[in-house]
């Protein structure tokens, strides 16, 4: 089967590396310079482009751009208009409303939300979403795109955040107001959940490897207070990881 999907950035291109084993892939960039990029990193995994029109024979296209339901909703009306009427539809938001970006795309029938974790090679969870115009056919097709991916699917409601990161963010939003209360330091605070509570990965680095800027995105969508702290750090550009520094520095 030929994948599409559509976007360079981590999500887009992890999709792409754990797709690959078993399918053709074809990714699409929207700059040159972004497909350079991929092309680098992805090497003969994928067949990168910058035209949207060499989607057309992929059986699935996922879109995996930034969290903007205005360029979700965009994109997935393009592609609806320019994609023969078979292909099915993804979309891998976090946060924002499947149904809606379902509605522009023209085929709410033909359509899903995929919301896959970072890394995706390594993150087994993919939360599913379907509209409710979606067929059994196409639940059917997502559940065993999902199978051939290694993941394990899990349909979730349409509502705002998923399960995860509905759950998810107040918890980490809390850590960082323990900090501003507090002022304990990040080490102290990420050892803690991680020797005391068991968790894989600190509430502050997870901030980071998750971005600070797509943190504050996902708590104003699910209506949770997002603390001044996350706010500044990424007004001054330091938004975590992907940008070498925010609660810690790498």
């Amino acid at each position: 089967m030929k994948l599409g999907i559509v976007g360079s950035g981590a999500i887009a291109r992890g999709l792409a590396k754990t797709a690959s084993d078993h399918h053709e892939i074809v990714l699409w960039a929207r700059r040159e310079e972004s497909a350079e990029k991929a092309r680098d990193r992805l090497e003969d995994q994928a067949d990168v482009v910058t035209e949207l029109e060499v989607l057309s024979d992929a059986e699935i296209v996922v879109e995996a751009i930034a969290e903007d339901a205005r360029a979700k909703c965009d994109l997935h009306s393009r592609l609806g208009e320019l994609l023969p009427e078979p292909v099915l539809l993804s979309t891998t938001t976090s946060s924002l409303s499947v149904a809606e970006i379902a509605r522009a795309s023209g085929r709410p029938d033909r359509f899903a939300g995929m919301h896959v974790f970072n890394p995706v090679e390594r993150m087994e969870l993919v939360e599913l979403v379907f509209p409710e115009e979606a067929t059994e056919e196409t639940r059917a097709r997502f559940h065993g795109l999902c199978e051939g991916l290694g993941k394990t699917a899990v349909e979730v409601p349409d509502e705002a955040g998923f399960v995860v990161n509905r759950l998810l963010f107040p918890f980490l939003f809390d850590a960082v107001r323990l900090q501003e209360r507090t002022g304990l330091d990040s080490e102290s605070i990420d050892a803690c959940m991680k020797l005391g509570a068991g968790h894989p990965m600190g509430p502050l680095t997870l901030l980071d490897f998750v971005g600070l800027d797509v943190a504050a995105a996902i708590g104003d969508s699910i209506g949770a207070e997002v603390p001044a702290r996350i706010r500044d750090l990424a007004d001054e550009g330091k938004l975590g990881k992907k940008a070498g520094e925010g609660f810690f520095s790498y």
